[in-house]
């Protein structure tokens, strides 16, 4: 079942006669609709994400003309473009061509002083020893066979002095969801690895580079995946296929809800506290700025 489909039952629309995509212009024009991906980014900035005034992708970690950046396992590309942005040289990697192509076009009209998409799993890297100043990985550790032998080959490309932002799910929500999410998240090409935070941290350590910064955020997201399993098992859909995927729209009614609530929340300066302690809580991520020595 694809999100349409699902969108359609949970939204009570399944012989609604009009197109999938005329009902969901419907539902984004309605007044107070929040769309769940511009929550999660105003909660990303407000968790210390995409610092256009100080240039930094994550607090503690600057991106300036001269870097030479290498993003991996890149999706639909926000940090490579924050960078790019900034004028560096980018480097993108994901196993999938569609999104490296479409990535490619973005990137093509931003100032970066020079752009390449590689279509790899990252294993093994077509790149130079000691090319990079800044190597990202986000939310991919989790689903590579051997996360130590693939963090070496991030530590092989880096110069020294080189900064990394390494990102994985934490295990306290990962924990949570094995009760309840479908097995399938569970498995290749999903989550194969639930990484307790020093097992991260030693990982890290192991592939022979500096802890510099350890944070944690999204409690956004870990509630949000949570209603979303809550809502297809209600419904009876069986689930399958690349977990990120679910993040695209259309949203199901509950989750366009929730969406609006939390961003309504973090609007007010005096949630701020309330915010910093529930995505310390229960964080959709761990994060760990590392330095080469």
């Amino acid at each position: 079942m694809n999100q349409f489909e699902l969108f359609r039952r949970l939204a009570g629309l399944q012989s609604d006669p009009r197109d999938d995509e005329a009902i969901w212009a419907e539902f984004r024009q309605a007044p107070g609709f929040v769309d769940s991906r511009n929550c999660g980014l105003i909660d990303a900035v407000q968790s210390g994400w995409y610092q256009s005034q100080s240039d930094e992708l994550f607090k503690g970690f600057p991106v300036s003309a001269e870097d030479t950046v290498l993003d991996v396992g890149c999706g639909a590309g926000g940090a490579t473009l924050f960078c790019a942005n900034r004028g560096a040289a980018v480097t993108f990697t994901d196993v999938v061509a569609d999104k490296i192509e479409s990535l490619r076009q973005r990137v093509a009209r931003t100032p970066a002083r020079h752009a390449e998409g590689l279509v790899v799993d990252s294993t093994q890297l077509p790149l130079a020893d000691a090319c990079m100043s800044r190597v990202i990985c986000m939310e991919v550790l989790e689903h590579v066979a051997d996360p130590q032998t693939f963090l070496l080959e991030l530590a092989r490309v880096g110069r020294s002095g080189a900064l990394y932002l390494l990102a994985v799910p934490d295990p306290v929500g990962e924990r949570m969801q094995q009760s309840f999410a479908p097995d399938y998240y569970f498995r290749e090409p999903n989550h194969i690895h639930v990484f307790e935070r020093e097992q991260f941290a030693g990982l890290v350590e192991g592939a022979g580079l500096e802890i510099v910064e350890r944070a944690s955020f999204g409690f956004f997201w870990t509630m949000w995946m949570f209603i979303y399993w809550v809502l297809a098992k209600n419904a009876g859909v069986e689930l399958d296929g690349a977990s990120h995927d679910i993040v695209q729209p259309p949203y199901p009614p509950l989750l366009n809800d929730w969406a609006r609530l939390w961003n309504n929340l973090i609007q007010m300066p005096e949630a701020a506290p309330m915010k910093q302690a529930l995505d310390q809580l229960l964080p959709k991520s761990q994060v760990i700025i590392a330095r080469k020595p």
